[in-house]
């Protein structure tokens, strides 16, 4: 493949402009371009309308109709912010401990509802874990099934206390999810009805 030509290449930090073949317009400024697979990343205001962020689409140049450069950048675009290594691999690290979890009491027959509690708690506090069908909460507080509020066990004090309302509330949220689904379910059902 030749080298770009003038007008082939977009330099980072410019302003583009570009519709679509769908006929949308969309406008930012260059983040990265791919010569040879014609792919274009733009950072954008951000959809939400949120001053502080962005959003980033990548544009196929295949599906363009028209581009238009509103300002070239033409000095070296400021350098690349530094990555926080350690922190990205204790993330990753945290991210599949999560997911072995997971896959740990999917194997070992806990139902649904032992599953969406323990991501519940896991949420509020980080030390919990699986011990075959039990949810262990900071190795103070054992769930066992069917992991209501009476079954969680533990030393009396500030731990089993905040884990049985951690508890409480998980059930009552669910609760009323369910009775918000049902009135939903009931309302649809009775403008079906009307319509028919």
């Amino acid at each position: 493949m030749a080298a770009p030509g003038p007008g082939e290449y977009f330099s980072i930090g410019s302003q583009v402009s570009c519709l679509t073949c769908l006929g949308q317009r969309l406008q930012g400024e260059v983040v990265a371009f791919d010569y040879q697979s014609k792919m274009l990343t733009l950072k954008c205001p951000s959809s939400s309308g949120k001053p502080n962020l962005s959003d980033v689409i990548l544009i196929n140049l295949a599906f363009v109709s028209e581009v238009a450069i509103l300002n070239d950048r033409t000095e070296t675009p400021p350098p690349l912010a530094s990555l926080n290594v350690n922190k990205l691999a204790t993330r990753a690290r945290s991210e599949k401990e999560d997911k072995l979890s997971q896959a740990y009491a999917i194997s070992a027959g806990v139902s649904m509802e032992g599953q969406q509690l323990f991501q519940t708690i896991h949420k509020t506090i980080k030390d919990c874990k699986w011990q075959e069908k039990n949810i262990i909460v900071m190795d103070d507080v054992v769930i066992t099934p069917p992991y209501q509020v009476e079954n969680c066990k533990g030393k009396e004090g500030s731990a089993l206390s905040h884990v049985r309302k951690i508890v409480e509330k998980h059930f009552r949220d669910l609760e009323n999810q369910k009775v918000m689904q049902r009135s939903q379910a009931q309302q649809t059902q009775k403008d079906s009805t009307l319509s028919s």
